[in-house]
């Protein structure tokens, strides 16, 4: 079968009638807004020049001038979106030629004549991992024909075989090789109308904001054309919700079809074993960004990083006892001990089917591949080496240093990563018990001495669900709370494998609460015996005593952890307005609101400098923002406007502020699992 006799399945074509459906709702709504608005216009206009002519004076030239605009400023508000553009940023982007990459663009010529579709019109490079097909839209693009621009990530290449790229370009492609797809791209475009209208509106704000400065009584007329426009957007925002569900819906179907299309070009299982190691290969990628944003007041710079990738996503696939296959790790579905949600929700919000319902259509259509090439992606690039080196270097290019930047090689970076990572994650003689949960507050003073297990049965596999199983009753009845509120709008959700209704969702929670209770009190005797096991450890070896002392700092810091934290967050709530359109003097009422909080971050940030223990984990960075801070009392807004630089040193010394909290935190719990860990290695724990 070839690619054009594809048939679209009954779920693809009832989401396209949906979403035409959804189209023609919006623009019969749409169209009866502007008639009126015109029919407004017309007799604001015609009244405001018969109350110009009829008294020609200053105060009806201005009454009429107001009364003109009020229809005027409804008209601009309804069709300013034919006059907005979007425009992809690109500055993240390298453009390359067919004379550049000969081979990659023989690769992409292939994948073209196969999907039977255009050859886009530019071919990009980012440091991505992933692949995408973009274009600069506006209204107009709906009705003439845009020719579509490929980007290959080279985070993405970097990870895949040969044969997995051109499964990944096939599925790209795949989005515009059938004409129902015209179906989302208008869709998509009538979602960009609706949202300019509803949230675009800075220009059209200041427009307004200009007019009504002319005259007091020109500004009646713009309060009234503001409150007539705020009726319009409470009509939009039903439509956007509505047009938005279908087009997610049609999205996800999109997605199916286009994953189809790629089976026909390579077979299914190139694309099914590159969307299995997609996570671990951004996960890798991100590791790196992070390493050197934390090693950013040393300055350190790397000269390739993706071949820093590379080395990252070894290690994990290494210490996560993944098999290397082609020199790629072989990730296989998701471990289901760690998959305890029994909460199966559609998600009507959600662009892109699940991995895992990807996959099961992808097997489904029974397209397995003649052949398959299993060399690096990389190899299709004239010079793989030179490429990742520019792009690193435009990457750093945009990061700021105080100092000059060190570059480090590539058995350098091994080596500090490999510190790096011993410093962030934790022993992992504790089979991943801690990963996700911190030891529960209980009275170490009550403490038998008399239990003790050996280090299998203290974290063995059955003890590590429990986390899992309490993380996932946790995110389910908050997941069920949104249903209950209202803020997630779905009619039915399964729960262990029945049917629900929504308004079982409280019901069900309240259930669900006592079984937290129940696990939660169960890892606390568990934390307990942890401890108690540990102490015993400690007092038959030859180390001085102090599993107590860090047991007592660690559970000290975590019980008040919460409400110091919150401080952050009340500051980045109470600060909130700053992005709003918002009256002067309501800004200084919010800023003298301030003050309170700002008093207590300020109490909070000198406790943490005044502690020599602190010190030694808060960042040279944190440091210089906070003494910085506290140098002086800042004042945020004059007159009319905010004071950036001000504004700055505020977000810098609240965002620190977090950050080192947590890193204090994360501090005080590797020290504790850091010495448990010494003490097994020193002698281990004997059977009961």
């Amino acid at each position: 079968m070839s690619i054009s006799e594809i048939q679209l399945s009954a779920s693809f074509k009832k989401s396209t009638n949906n979403a035409v459906t959804s189209i023609i709702l919006f623009l019969l709504t749409y169209i009866t807004m502007l008639v009126l608005a015109l029919g407004l216009t017309v007799l604001c206009v015609y009244g405001g020049l018969m109350l110009i002519l009829s008294f020609p004076r200053f105060i009806t030239i201005a009454l009429g001038a107001g009364l003109a605009s009020l229809g005027v400023l409804i008209m601009i508000f309804l069709l300013k979106f034919m006059f907005k553009a979007h425009k992809i940023d690109r500055s993240h982007l390298v453009e390359i030629k067919r004379e550049d990459e000969p081979k990659l663009f023989e690769m992409i010529d292939d994948v073209v004549h196969k999907v039977d579709t255009h050859f886009p019109k530019k071919v990009y490079l980012s440091s991505e991992v992933n692949a995408s097909v973009f274009y600069d839209s506006s209204f107009w693009s709906m009705f003439f024909p845009v020719r579509k621009n490929l980007v290959i990530g080279v985070g993405l290449a970097n990870s895949v075989s040969t044969s997995e790229l051109k499964a990944i370009l096939g599925h790209e492609f795949g989005h515009f090789s059938q004409k129902t797809m015209k179906v989302g791209s208008y869709v998509y475009n009538v979602n960009q109308i609706i949202y300019n209208m509803l949230y675009d509106n800075s220009s059209y704000e200041s427009l307004i904001s200009r007019w009504a400065s002319l005259s007091s009584y020109i500004s009646i007329f713009v309060l009234l054309a503001v409150k007539i426009v705020s009726g319009i957007q409470w009509v939009l925002q039903e439509m956007y919700e509505f047009v938005n569900k279908q087009y997610m819906s049609l999205s996800r179907e999109m997605e199916f079809h286009a994953d189809e299309i790629a089976a026909h070009v390579t077979g299914y299982e190139p694309l099914q074993t590159a969307l299995l190691r997609l996570d671990i290969a951004n996960d890798s990628l991100q590791s790196v960004f992070q390493f050197y944003e934390k090693n950013h007041t040393d300055n350190l710079v790397s000269k390739n990083l993706f071949q820093n990738q590379s080395f990252v996503m070894l290690f994990k696939a290494h210490k996560e006892k993944i098999e290397i296959l082609n020199g790629y790790p072989k990730i296989e579905n998701e471990d289901p001990k760690f998959n305890k949600s029994k909460l199966v929700i559609n998600d009507q919000w959600a662009s892109h089917p699940s991995t895992k319902d990807r996959i099961d259509r992808l097997i489904a259509t029974q397209l397995e591949a003649k052949e398959i090439d299993y060399s690096p992606a990389n190899g299709l690039f004239s010079n793989a080496e030179k490429t990742q080196q520019f792009l690193t270097k435009k990457l750093f290019d945009q990061v700021e240093f105080k100092n000059t930047k060190k570059e480090i090689n590539k058995l350098d970076f091994e080596t500090l990563y490999d510190e790096y990572y011993k410093q962030y994650s934790f022993p992992e003689v504790f089979n991943g018990y801690y990963d996700n949960r911190n030891p529960a507050q209980f009275d170490i003073q009550q403490t038998t001495n008399l239990n003790q297990l050996t280090l299998d049965q203290l974290f063995k596999d059955d003890v590590i669900a429990k986390v899992y199983t309490l993380i996932h009753l946790e995110n389910d009845v908050q997941n069920l709370m949104h249903i209950i509120e209202k803020r997630m709008k779905v009619k039915t959700f399964d729960y262990d494998g029945k049917k629900f209704s929504s308004s079982d969702a409280s019901p069900l929670v309240i259930s669900l609460k006592k079984e937290i209770e129940i696990l939660s009190e169960e890892l606390k005797q568990h934390d307990k015996l942890i401890y108690e096991t540990f102490l015993n450890l400690e007092h038959n070896s030859s180390k001085e005593t102090k599993l107590k002392s860090l047991y007592s700092a660690f559970l000290a810091f975590d019980k008040d952890y919460d409400s110091k934290f919150n401080i952050y967050n009340e500051m980045h709530q109470k600060l909130s307005f700053i992005e709003l359109t918002t009256e002067i003097d309501e800004i200084n009422s919010n800023f003298r609101s301030l003050k309170g909080h700002e008093n207590i971050l300020k109490n909070q940030i000198k406790e943490l400098l005044l502690s020599p223990a602190y010190l030694e984990i808060i960042s040279k960075d944190a440091k210089e923002s906070f003494d910085l801070y506290l140098s002086k009392d800042w004042i945020y807004f004059g007159t009319d406007q905010y004071f950036n630089e001000s504004l700055e040193v505020l977000f810098s010394a609240i965002n620190h502020y977090a950050n080192s909290m947590s890193e204090i935190y994360r501090h005080k719990k590797r020290n504790l699992l850091k010495y448990q860990a010494e003490l097994v290695s020193e002698k281990p724990v004997s059977p009961a």
